[in-house]
């Protein structure tokens, strides 16, 4: 991912505000979930460089062999320790860094998590173990912008023999290059099996939107060893023929006898991957004026006091994490837990393809920094112009905290559909009354732009306890080299660009506290029956009834991706009740078209457990499976659309930064969550939620993929929690009854101001309700 040699600079954070007054200090509650402040960054990172031992250095020089600190983000507390503060009235935990670091100076290089404490003064560290002990290789680690500047080096020098071949038909070039110039995306995995960093790199004409720009030259380049001097490049792919060396490569366009592929001028007639407008609509409907906009016509409706955000019985703790993304804690509607930790997970996109690049691409973008990559909301297109905007620090692959203007924002939407009406038709041309309520919620926003794709990440929290949870993909689409053979894997989306089919999926932590920590899951759907009609003799009813199924094992709670999923995944408290003698319940309801991403088995396909299929994959030979103790075959892996597991702090995310460089032995290996298979009942239970769409390019994604049609996510829905809808607490209500026969006076209760025309149309509310004959 280098543009050239300009510095995308990525980023552990802290939030600031840059509009209204959400500066104010948290609550204690929500401050120990706070982000790390920039004096806070500096002073872990200022500690660790004061400790000898560590060896630790300002990235310099033209070698990767050398101690640097990667990453600084909060380490949150454990469950118990908060808890014991939120809801025991205890001390608050000690404020603790995690803080990532490449020992690449050793004789063998790793990478090792320390956490470093207490803040904001830090005197001690100690290192972090994943689950099963597993130690974290060197190549493992995620790229930095030094090594993205050594393969720009490399690169260049491996091109400088194809210097006619690319001016001649390209127009641009990498060796040397001043105008015109070439740039490279690059691909992982990095490589086809543990210990190797082998990047295929996509060579691309830089013009705005230069990823649909392949110019149909790719490179196989071995950066392993820490040395750049010993770096090669092992093979070479251009315009659908294989090479051994840049060499050969020139010597056959020399010698004539190369097949060439003569490229047109990008900007002719125009450049297709900007955004500046072209084209006319056909109804002449004017679009050069402003469209319809958010407002607040008495002001805001919701309260911001640094972390913690409340709005219309919800109250809950955010941050942004440098490594993952956006994050919520100690999730209350009325005072009460619902969930104590809602999370992004992972993100992943799998592509199939023609050329090397393509076949090989399998992004994990924890593996990038997506929760460090959040630039700023542009107001009135990313975010209504009246939202509250918050600036974020990370410091990732940086010498200290970087700042991020405007990278998340706040906002009451109103979502255009009533949370609840009625018309009581009189079916006389009259009605008895009418009630309805505004619909509103509370969004909650980031992005993380990923390379090519903007991820749009939402929360929002509805009046009547309900949230969702979604995420909108959008940016420009993974494009490579068309090859007559490529239609096979994508859409011709111009002259000599592919668009790659892929599937994107995306998993979420939610740590359900329904009523309490005890918790139990079962599923819930409807089964038919075929019984006597008891009031007509000798004939039959068929009629749905309720088929419960509690899930008493972490095994039995791993609902597959192969299988039809139940459509009531309920998570209760057995304990408590509400009025009508029901167990208090959330619901999770996915809006997903989740599918497989690889046959199962398959080597990458352990890097992503959670995603896992639950069928055999046809023509793909899947490992042998090793037998338990008794002598039965253990089952095989799962992919899930839901997997519920028992809380564990070593299972505290169900990814890592590791993953995406070596998926093979995978750092964080999801299937161990539920190979012990424990008792799920009456337990505090973890939800782990997979979401996605399988995206097959096509010319509409020219210049970039559409937000309609491109977003999945879940609910979280009280089922029997309340006795009733809690939304009957919102004053956003309106009831009109008629008051005489003839409906010429009619009663209207509402319990806003009659006036909104600050923003509104500029009639106050009226209603009629009538339905004469005309």
């Amino acid at each position: 991912m280098h543009l050239l040699r300009l510095a995308w600079a990525l980023p552990t954070l802290c939030l600031l505000v840059a509009h209204a007054d959400p500066t104010a200090a948290p609550p204690n509650g929500a401050s120990i979930f706070a982000d790390l402040t920039p004096a806070e960054l500096r002073a872990v990172r200022d500690f660790l460089r004061g400790r000898p031992e560590l060896g630790l250095s300002a990235r310099s020089g033209d070698t990767l062999a050398q101690n640097t600190l990667f990453l600084v983000e909060l380490l949150p507390p454990t469950k118990r320790a908060a808890l014991r503060h939120l809801d025991g009235g205890g001390p608050a935990p000690r404020r603790q860094a995690r803080a990532v670091i490449f020992f690449g100076a050793q004789a063998e290089p790793n990478v090792t998590e320390f956490a470093v404490g207490p803040l904001p003064r830090p005197r001690s560290y100690r290192p972090l173990r994943f689950k099963g002990g597993r130690a974290v290789p060197f190549a493992s680690r995620p790229m930095t912008m030094q090594e993205y500047d050594l393969l720009h080096h490399a690169l260049a020098a491996a091109t400088e023999p194809l210097y006619r071949l690319l001016r001649d038909t390209t127009g641009f070039w990498y060796h040397n290059c001043t105008q015109r110039c070439l740039t490279f995306s690059d691909i992982a995995p990095r490589g086809l099996a543990p210990g190797e960093r082998r990047t295929w790199l996509i060579l691309q004409r830089f013009v705005e939107g230069f990823f649909l720009h392949p110019v149909g030259l790719e490179l196989l380049l071995d950066h392993r060893d820490p040395d750049p001097r010993r770096w090669a490049v092992q093979s070479v792919w251009y315009n659908g023929q294989y090479f051994s060396s840049p060499q050969e490569l020139a010597e056959r366009y020399e010698r004539g006898t190369l097949a060439v592929a003569q490229l047109p001028d990008p900007a002719a007639p125009h450049l297709f991957s900007t955004y500046i407008p072209r084209g006319r609509f056909t109804t002449g409907t004017a679009t050069d004026v402003h469209g319809a906009k958010v407002c607040e016509p008495q002001g805001r409706r919701y309260r911001l006091r640094g972390n913690q955000l409340q709005y219309s019985g919800w109250s809950l703790a955010f941050r942004l994490r440098s490594s993952a993304g956006l994050q919520l804690f100690d999730v209350r509607f009325n005072g009460e837990r619902v969930a104590y930790e809602l999370s992004v997970q992972e993100a992943i996109a799998f592509y199939g393809g023609d050329t090397p690049a393509a076949m090989q691409t399998k992004y994990l973008d924890a593996g990038w920094g997506m929760g460090s990559v959040t630039y700023e909301l542009a107001p009135g297109i990313d975010c209504p112009e009246v939202s509250t905007f918050l600036d974020v620090h990370h410091l990732y692959d940086s010498e200290g905290p970087r700042r991020f203007r405007r990278a998340l924002c706040v906002f009451e939407l109103p979502t255009g559909v009533p949370l609840r009406r009625h018309f009581d038709s009189d079916f006389r041309g009259g009605f008895h009354f009418y009630a309805g309520l505004e619909g509103h919620a509370l969004v909650l926003r980031t992005t993380s732009t990923v390379y090519n794709y903007d991820y749009i990440w939402d929360v929002l929290l509805y009046p009547n306890g309900v949230l969702e949870a979604k995420v909108h993909a959008t940016g420009y689409i993974h494009a490579t080299f068309y090859t007559p053979r490529g239609r096979r894997y994508g859409s011709r989306v111009h002259s000599h660009v592919l668009g790659n089919v892929h599937t994107h999926l995306v998993h979420y932590k939610v740590d359900l506290d329904v009523a309490g920590t005890g918790n139990s899951f079962e599923t819930m759907d409807i089964s038919f029956e075929n019984v006597s009609n008891p009031w007509s003799p000798g004939a039959r009813v068929v009629q749905p009834w309720l088929r419960r199924q509690p899930r008493r094992t972490e095994r039995q709670a791993a609902l597959p991706l192969g299988a039809p999923l139940p459509r009531y995944l309920l998570f209760s408290n057995p304990r408590q009740r509400n009025r009508w003698g029901h167990a208090r319940a959330y619901r999770i309801q996915h809006r997903s078209h989740a599918g497989r991403v690889l046959p199962r088995g398959w080597k990458e396909e352990k890097g992503v457990a959670w995603g896992r299929w639950g069928r055999g994959g046809a023509g793909v030979q899947s490992p042998t499976r090793c037998p338990r103790a008794d002598g039965v075959p253990n089952p095989p892996p799962q992919r899930y659309h839901l997997a519920v597991t028992r809380h564990r702090e070593s299972e505290a995310s169900s990814s890592s930064l590791y993953n995406q460089n070596n998926p093979w032995e995978p750092t964080v290996g999801f299937e161990s969550f539920i190979r012990n298979d424990e008792s799920i009942e009456n337990q505090d239970l973890v939800a782990w939620v997979t979401v996605g769409f399988l995206h097959v390019p096509h010319a509409e994604d020219i210049p970039n993929t559409a937000t309609p049609g491109n977003s999945v996510g879940f609910f979280l829905r009280p089922f029997n929690f309340f006795d009733e809808d809690p939304s009957v607490a919102s004053r956003s209500t309106v009831i009109v009854r008629p008051q005489d026969p003839n409906f010429t006076r009619l009663e209207v209760q509402r319990w806003t101001p009659d006036d909104a025309r600050l923003c509104m149309t500029p009639e106050p509310f009226s209603y009629n309700g009538t339905y004469w004959p005309v």
